[in-house]
């Protein structure tokens, strides 16, 4: 049976581009050791998506639509559902001097940031660079060789991986607990000092309400312990900032504090 609108699964994938066979994005380890995208910090693992909410290219989501659990598909996608076409009109010639104190040591092919947005060399001369700020992929057509591993029944799936996919977190370390329309969350030190960290709680805040209907107010606890020189004792303390959002059927509110030692975000339906 076709996934609905919403549906969280599991991918395993690799992308190429169709004429030269390069790969430009794979989740699975092996294919990366074989392209020059391997990073030996990496996980790589299935990654998770939410079917017909554009967390993929629009080919890709296309295609998940009409599949099941289990289905191998070879995706192919042409540009109007890719990256686009080209547009001659985002390519701009700049002076050099805005490449700032190292713009001698650019050179063609480097992504670059200018004015808050990435854009890519393609010539440098006469104290001048052009900048294409087209995506590198625009005008190219792209293949999916794609697994599709699992689908997300069960609250306790859909939390552990909602969070993995704003947090870098191993599985081992997500805790939570879950009673009635209420969940707990326990951070790990490893994130406490992430930047943005407070936005990236109400992000998981939102996913999480959205896909767990059920949920009416979530609670963030940051657990810090500190170990005597002799190992022997431990001292945890709960943070007074645990962050939710607070929703509404039209709507998610600000968050409001509950306790002094902790501040959830109640959602009301």
């Amino acid at each position: 049976m076709p996934f609905e609108k919403g549906s969280l699964i599991l991918l395993d994938y690799t992308a190429r581009i169709k004429d030269n066979n390069e790969i430009f994005e794979t989740t699975r380890e092996e294919d990366a050791k074989n392209s020059n995208l391997y990073d030996p910090v990496r996980k790589y693992e299935p990654r998770l998506v939410s079917i017909g909410e554009g967390w993929v290219l629009r080919g890709v989501d296309e295609a998940l639509s009409t599949a099941n659990v289990g289905d191998k598909l070879v995706i192919e996608i042409s540009p109007d559902k890719g990256f686009g076409d080209r547009d001659p009109n985002k390519i701009r010639m700049i002076p050099q001097r805005k490449l700032g104190e190292k713009a001698a040591e650019i050179k063609v092919g480097d992504v670059v940031e200018i004015d808050e947005r990435p854009g890519i060399v393609r010539y440098i001369g006469s104290g001048r660079v052009q900048i294409d700020y087209n995506h590198r992929l625009a005008s190219r057509s792209l293949v999916y060789d794609v697994n599709i591993i699992h689908k997300l029944d069960t609250n306790e799936e859909k939390i552990k991986n909602l969070m993995k996919r704003r947090l870098p977190l191993n599985e081992e370390k997500i805790k939570f607990e879950m009673q009635d329309d209420t969940l707990e969350i326990e951070l790990p030190e490893d994130v406490l000092l992430l930047d943005g960290l407070q936005i990236i709680k109400r992000a998981i805040s939102t996913d999480l309400f959205k896909f767990i209907t059920s949920l009416k107010k979530i609670i963030f606890k940051e657990v810090y312990s500190l170990s005597s020189s002799k190992g022997s004792q431990k001292l945890e303390a709960t943070t007074a900032e645990a962050t939710t959002a607070e929703a509404t059927t039209a709507e998610a509110t600000t968050a409001e504090a509950t306790t002094a030692e902790a501040t959830t975000a109640e959602a009301t339906t």
